[in-house]
């Protein structure tokens, strides 16, 4: 097994939330640290729409795409202005809200589709976060309700635990963590050892996808620390695949990827021997610089 090929260290990274019902996907690229541009990824034909930036953070884990993958929840934050953190719906590849709720700073705040019309809101309804920003309206049609019993608590967990198990992914290791202070020598905040680990079984090709998160918040480096591993399910032979920044399957069973800042896709039939060298590079978006967009009208409508 041969892991792909180590490239020059780039501080671009990529995070992808797949359309459950359609071929449509949304991705976060990130880079500098506090800018985040959006594209909206057809899978079936493998092209790109590049959208807007936004200068802040997007707390990519707390996202989600509605079902048909026409509209798109987020949790961002600038930390400056009368709203410094806000949940937000709009149209991919833009970000323009159709409908913004201010947050509790970082703590919960994002959410889920449930259906196509209803919306689960990570926020603390007890304590009016429910209510919209000024000048905002939902459509009648569209269905707010609380993410659960505990809606508005947790970070990226356990919203994120939600969205996986959702999505197919099964948890089969909670992890255990160990805390490190912070120390020349500390390279990772928080290491689990074991793993957290979760697998999505590949039907289609009799594989099992294994994500195993490694550690949380690396110095100078990512927020997740998260390697995974391809297992065939007859034999139970695994292939390594070493650190990505996200993985899921196509609907068509390929294995989709992204490295410092590159986007790929991988047929695992004809490459049994899982080298991720023979994958194909679908874009590099390294190199893209911020720039204003506005969004056409017809994104900015329900």
């Amino acid at each position: 097994m041969k892991n792909i090929k180590q490239t020059q260290k780039s501080s671009t990274r990529l995070f992808v939330i797949l359309a459950r019902k359609s071929s449509l996907a949304c991705i976060f690229r990130r880079g500098p640290s506090k800018q985040v541009l959006l594209i909206k990824w057809d899978r079936k034909t493998d092209t790109f729409e590049c959208g807007q930036w936004l200068k802040g953070r997007i707390y990519e884990r707390r996202c989600d795409l509605s079902p048909s993958g026409d509209k798109l929840i987020y949790l961002a934050a600038k930390w400056k202005g009368p709203i410094d953190s806000w949940t937000a719906v709009s149209r991919p590849p833009y970000l323009s809200a159709l409908a913004l709720w201010p947050n509790l700073g970082a703590w919960g705040g994002g959410g889920l589709f449930e259906y196509d019309n209803v919306i689960c809101l990570n926020h603390r309804f007890d304590m009016g976060y429910d209510k919209l920003g000024g000048g905002f309206n939902i459509p009648k049609r569209i269905t707010i309700q609380p993410l659960g019993e505990h809606s508005g608590h947790g970070e990226d967990d356990p919203i994120y635990h939600l969205h996986l198990l959702r999505d197919g992914w099964t948890m089969i290791a909670e992890g255990k963590g160990t805390e490190h202070p912070y120390k020349p020598s500390s390279k990772i905040w928080i290491t689990y050892d074991p793993p957290i680990t979760y697998q999505k079984t590949n039907r289609r090709k009799n594989l099992s996808l294994l994500m195993q998160v490694k550690g949380y918040h690396e110095w100078g480096g990512t927020n997740y620390v998260i390697e995974y591993v391809i297992t065939q399910n007859e034999t139970h032979i695994q292939y390594p695949l070493g650190r990505l920044d996200w993985a899921d399957w196509d609907r068509n069973g390929d294995l989709l990827f992204a490295r410092s800042g590159r986007l790929y896709r991988f047929n695992t039939k004809r490459n049994p021997d899982m080298d991720l060298n023979n994958a194909k590079e679908l874009a590099d978006f390294r190199d893209l610089k911020f720039e204003e967009k506005t969004a056409p009208a017809k994104y900015c409508k329900w």
